[in-house]
This record gives C-alpha cells, structure tokens and sequence, in this order.
C-alpha cells in the first residue's frame, strides 16, 4: 500500500475544507423560512412559471394547507370543492402579483381554529361564525349561513428567509341549508335569500379578520383580503361562484366592498332560463351535441358547465355519455368529436371534453385558448 505523507494529508483537508464551506453556502442560498421571525430547515420554494406563483416546499414535500381537507368534506356539493379554490386563487392573482410573491397553503389557521369558526355560535364557542341555534324548525330557524372558508398565503424574500406579506381568506356561504328536524331524520333544505346571505356575510366579515389577526405571526398590519362565495344548491350541474370582496390593511377594518361577477350556467339552457347571458355558446352547443348525436347514435347525453366572469366566457368543460364497448367505436367517436368542438365550441377559451360511461372514463380531450387542435387522450 502507498504511505500519504504531510503534504498529501494537508490537500485531502483542504480540499475536505472547501466541499464543506461550498455545501454549507449552496443550502444557505436555497434555505428559507415561513415567517421572517421563525426558522424552519429544509424549507424551499419551486422554480417560477410564467403567470403562476412559486410554492413552498418543505423537506422535499409540498406545504400542504394547516386546515387540510376541511372544504372537501363540508362542501354540500362536489363542484364548488375545486371551483372554489381554483378561482379564489386567481382572484388572488389581481392583488399579490405572481411575478412578486411566493404562493403558501394556509399555514396560520389550524383546523381546529376553522372548525371552531364554521360552527354555531354558543357559551361554549363564541368565535362561532354561524348564529346560534333558536330551535326551530321551519323556516324561521337561523340557517347556517357560512358553509366553510380557507386562507391562502403570499410571502415575499427577505435575504434568505420568507416573510409573510398578504393573506386571502376564502369564505363560503350557503344559497341552501340542509337540516334535519330530528336525529336521523329526513333532510329538509332551508333556502337563503340573496339578500341575507349578503348582509350576514358582511356582518361577519370583520369577526374573521379579527381572528385572522389573532394567530401567531399575522401582524395588524398584514394586507388581508376576503372574498366571498355563494355556493350552488347540492344537485346543481354547475359550481357557484364569488360575489364580493374586501380589504383589510389594518386591524378588523375593511375598505368598500367589490362586486365580483363569477356565474357558471350549464349547457343547454333550459327553456325557462331567458337570461341572455351565454345565449351564444349555448347555439354553439347545441350545434355541437346535435352534430355528434347524428354521428353516431349510441350517445346518451351531452352537457357542458360554461363559467363567466363579468359576462365574458372564460372556460368550458364538456361532458359526453356514451354507451360505447368497442375500443375502435371509441377511438373513431373521439376523433369526430374533436373535429366538431374546432367548428362549434368557441376557440378563444379554454375547453375540456370528456367522453364517458356510467362508469367508465373512455377518453378526454384538451384544447388551450386559441390554440388549433385538441390533445387527445384515448383510455385503453
């Protein structure tokens, strides 16, 4: 074996020297913090895409929200669960620019605190959010008007670490309450005025940035907005959407309130609807199912949720009900439909098509604003 002398173990040091210093300040580079106050290791951010936001990553996983999974299980229907998320963040987009903020899941209201707040006020809860129960059970019962909310988070650099700079809470109201007038019992539905789900969301809007405020690491000063949502009736084809929104920039008080025009209409209408809004798409939809259908038969039904927001159509989703069994039928129904959505559906939107079974996925297809074809996807 060859002996290493001094000046051979002195290189090895150095060079072990180096390695080291070079480790400690490439992870000090890319280590941040949730707040500028409190560290946390192993904390990073993803790489920018135009348009979208940088998210938190921690110990190589994703942030995930500190009140996880309570809008998926308390959302009375399925649709609003992903609309209203997916559009309260681009709602957040026209307040804390992509290009200038870090995106967070909620990291400061534990599912405790939101379960505390969604319940009915009492002695025993008084940050309850809905009003106290009178015991009625007709329509003179106080309905539980606040369905669930969620906070989304925007951070900005500061040196190495991540400093909260803004926050968008989230809240959903009920258009319908469903109750049950003794334990399990039928369930009766109690609607709620546009006009009292208006006005209790707005008495109750300062409690929520009051408490907001409250948790550790928000100061009186963190720019808060809140949005509010009225969500659809539990069998709705379509989601609900936001109605208003305010700003918070100091304390519990808010500026004006914004109207915000975000409705989704399901294709075709139907013929009691005279609205005028999406009279144009749904010809074109029309047109659609019908050219289809003559294709081929074996169709059982076409629908498409169109959402708007201030009258202009922003995206269509599709669904196509088939009763296929042949892998050929479905490659060459598929083909057909993709060809007629380029002559019907509006190009300068995005639109999503799925053809499907009663039970089984058969294929989708996806068209991006204004691009010329769709991306097929054909399931085996």
């Amino acid at each position: 074996m060859r002996k290493i002398g001094f000046r051979g173990y002195m290189v090895i040091a150095v060079g072990i020297l180096i390695l080291t210093v070079g480790g400690l300040y490439f992870f000090n580079m890319n280590r941040v913090s949730p707040t500028a106050t409190k560290k946390a290791s192993g904390v990073q951010i993803t790489q920018s895409t135009p348009g979208q936001y940088q998210t938190v990553i921690k110990d190589g996983r994703y942030l995930v929200s500190a009140a996880r999974g309570i809008t998926a299980t308390s959302e009375p229907n399925q649709l609003d669960v992903k609309h209203f998320e997916s559009s309260l963040l681009e709602l957040s987009k026209s307040q804390f620019k992509p290009a200038q903020y870090i995106f967070q899941e909620g990291q400061y209201l534990t599912a405790d605190t939101v379960t505390n707040l969604l319940a009915r006020q009492s002695n025993d809860n008084p940050n309850g959010l809905n009003p106290e129960d009178n015991g009625k059970t007709d329509d003179s019962r106080n309905p539980t008007y606040v369905q669930t909310l969620t906070e989304q988070d925007f951070m900005s650099k500061q040196g190495n670490d991540l400093k909260l700079s803004g926050m968008v809470i989230g809240v959903a109201m009920n258009t319908q309450d469903q109750y049950q007038k003794e334990k399990y019992g039928a369930n009766y539905t109690q609607n709620i005025s546009d006009a009292d789900r208006v006005a209790y969301g707005k008495k109750i809007a300062p409690k929520i940035i009051a408490q907001v405020r409250a948790q550790s690491g928000v100061s009186d000063s963190t720019p808060i907005v809140i949005a509010m949502y009225a969500n659809s009736p539990a069998d709705s084809l379509a989601p609900g959407g936001f109605y208003a929104e305010a700003k918070s920039s100091h304390g519990d008080t808010l500026s004006d309130w914004t109207t915000i025009s975000d409705k989704s209409i399901v294709l075709p209408k139907e013929a009691t609807d005279t609205s005028k809004l999406g009279s144009d798409e749904n010809s074109g939809f029309a047109n659609f199912k019908n050219d289809i259908a003559n294709f081929f038969p074996n169709i059982a039904g076409a629908t498409a949720v169109a959402n708007f927001k201030s009258g202009t159509l922003t995206r269509l989703d599709v669904k196509v009900n088939t009763q296929f069994y042949s892998q050929t039928e479905i490659e060459s129904f598929t083909t057909y439909v993709s060809q007629s959505a380029l002559k019907f559906l509006p190009s300068n939107v995005p639109v999503r098509i799925v053809v499907q079974t009663a039970n089984e996925l058969q294929a989708i297809l996806i068209r991006n604003a204004n691009d010329k074809t769709f991306t097929v996807t054909v399931l085996n």
